[in-house]
């Protein structure tokens, strides 16, 4: 691995914690690239292409090998794509539509390699059930844990625990923006191993 780059497209601070995880190292870059939805993209089509963009757009040696890591998430209630609340109003908003219910999480995620120029694009779904919260419960958690900044209004890894009845999935990384299960397969596919 001595001749390879490990690239984090991410500027998450979220996902770079997940990929500390792993104990390799790796550098993190901010992906360019527009993240607006096409017509009639569906939510897994709009991750999985992200995802692969934002792969394809870091780059950090071009002497070296470089493997690069991009992951995009929706949240989706009804069938719409919910993204960050930003303020608290949102966040009260989003919880309080999702009060009771179960809702998607779709994350892409793609390893790009830049000798090759391969790119491996997988799908990782997550469905999130609700505890039924009053109104003051919701405005609680949103005023201790202030998730503005995290889809679907929540923090899993955090106390947004409590407003769970059932989480169901492959990997609760997923849930904050980065499938370890599956990026473990997919670095080793590239020689990379975690072990």
């Amino acid at each position: 691995m001595q001749h390879t780059n490990l690239i984090l497209a991410s500027t998450s601070i979220y996902r770079k914690a997940l990929l500390n995880k792993l104990a390799i190292p790796f550098t993190a870059l901010d992906p360019q690239c527009d993240e607006t939805p096409l017509p009639n993209e569906s939510a897994q089509q709009l991750v999985t292409r992200l995802a692969r963009i934002k792969a394809q757009s870091c780059q950090l040696d071009l002497t070296k090998t470089n493997i690069v890591i991009g992951s995009d998430q929706v949240c989706i209630i009804d069938d719409e794509i919910i993204g960050k609340p930003l303020n608290r109003a949102n966040a009260i908003t989003q919880l309080s539509r999702s009060n009771g219910r179960s809702i998607t999480f779709y994350t892409g995620i793609a390893v790009y390699n830049s000798t090759t120029n391969q790119c491996d694009v997988e799908l990782d779904t997550f469905i999130v059930r609700f505890r039924k919260l009053s109104p003051s419960q919701i405005e609680n958690y949103v005023d201790k844990e202030q998730p503005f900044y995290c889809a679907g209004s929540f923090k899993s890894e955090g106390l947004g625990i409590a407003l769970f009845e059932r989480l169901e999935g492959n990997d609760p990384n997923s849930l904050i923006g980065l499938p370890l299960i599956t990026l473990i397969n997919m670095l080793e596919k590239q020689g990379i191993a975690i072990l």
